[in-house]
């Protein structure tokens, strides 16, 4: 049998979740081109595959985050109401209207590079953190719907995009992280649940990949656990820059692929 793109798979979710964990970031959303141009995972399984590699990783970083005491909150309970019926209606929309590669990659785009140069943009203005408030609890649960929805589309279990939204509106990581986490854990397990019911009747192709799925979340359960460990010796303003950066850069390489 050849290990190497388990190997590989489990090296790539360890680095990312390592990288992403420390501001509430599975690691998901940069592990998609991984999967797409390395693993060869085809669309539209990479979607299922990623949320199964939320639902392996995710609790790594949860238990130390759990450990701290900065898991639970009205923050972590305000993003899963919103993000847990999101990410059904995500998946069905995945499935039934999006399942060309080619709209896939320009909705990724068209997503996380303006994400990504707001959010760089946002920390060379104000390098360190605006307050603690954030927006309204209405419009953290309504955005956590909307986000929801989109998570449930490619794959990330929806915290992946709250937590860079949330940082850069000026909320604290040690508050934010946790509860984005949180909430990619619980959407992840509900969206790969989802996937799983439509792959009954929807074909193979639907299905994750539940070798390498699986490799890539052992990955991120140990560099997840890192990260978190790592957050409180990080610069909040060197996360948020390298967060912006790799969203950006991921965003464009796929809008070039999809405009060619």
């Amino acid at each position: 049998m050849d290990w190497s793109a388990p190997l590989l798979a489990f090296a790539a979710g360890a680095l990312i979740a390592l990288v992403t964990a420390p501001v509430g970031v599975s690691g998901a959303v940069f592990l998609l081109p991984v999967q797409l141009s390395v693993l060869g995972v085809p669309s539209p399984a990479v979607t299922p595959t990623n949320l199964l590699y939320n639902v392996v990783a995710g609790p790594g970083a949860l238990l130390r985050y759990r450990r701290d005491g900065n898991l639970f909150g009205p923050l972590t309970r305000r993003l899963i109401a919103g993000t847990l019926p999101g990410v059904v209606l995500g998946a069905v929309i995945r499935v039934f209207a999006v399942p060309g590669p080619g709209v896939f990659r320009l909705l990724v785009a068209v997503l996380l590079l303006p994400l990504g140069l707001w959010l760089i943009t946002r920390t060379l203005r104000t390098p360190t953190a605006l307050g603690t408030t954030g927006p309204s609890p209405r419009t953290i649960t309504m955005l956590a719907l909307a986000v929801g929805t989109i998570g449930g589309i490619y794959g990330i279990g929806g915290g992946s995009i709250l937590g860079p939204v949330l940082v850069g509106r000026g909320m604290p990581i040690a508050q934010v992280a946790p509860a984005a986490l949180a909430s990619t854990f619980l959407t992840s397990l509900i969206g790969a649940g989802t996937y799983g019911l439509l792959a009954l009747t929807g074909g193979d192709d639907i299905a994750p990949h539940w070798f390498l799925g699986l490799a890539c979340g052992l990955g991120g359960l140990t560099g997840g656990y890192l990260g978190a460990r790592l957050q409180p010796r990080l610069p909040e303003a060197f996360l948020r820059l390298l967060l912006g950066t790799l969203a950006a850069t991921i965003g464009a390489l796929y809008a070039a692929q999809a405009l060619t």
